[in-house]
């Protein structure tokens, strides 16, 4: 901005224009601080699907036992399909269930139980 005629003495002359762009950058390094505090913040990346519950194992008794009785229903005139989904809820172990399916939501379980039940069919 300033040459050897305006400043004769070969010095360093900061003009108010570069000032008020050190202040801005300042200024602007200061708000990007908080933003790379909260980027380098670590957090879960856990989604959940519309903010659905996890179920418990109270809960997933009751939905399997009323899965099975909706797929008994569905067939009513079947007594063989019957018998299956009967031998199947015997055998069915909710811990095992919860430990091959960690934090399930309802939405989860309608998916794996269609897939469970599929060899009664």
């Amino acid at each position: 901005m300033f040459n050897s005629v305006n400043n004769p003495f070969n010095r360093r002359i900061e003009s108010s224009t570069s000032s008020d762009n050190s202040s801005k950058q300042q200024h602007q390094q200061e708000q990007k601080q908080p933003e790379r505090n909260l980027l380098d913040e670590e957090e879960q990346d856990e989604v959940k699907i519309g903010g659905r519950p996890i179920l418990t194992e109270d809960d997933i008794l009751y939905l399997v036992k009323d899965y099975i009785e909706k797929l008994k229903a569905e067939h009513p005139e079947d007594e063989n399909y019957s018998k299956k989904a009967d031998k199947w809820l015997l055998k069915f172990d909710v811990k095992k269930f919860m430990k091959q399916n960690p934090n399930i939501t309802i939405s989860d379980f309608n998916m794996i139980m269609f897939s469970e039940t599929d060899a009664l069919r």
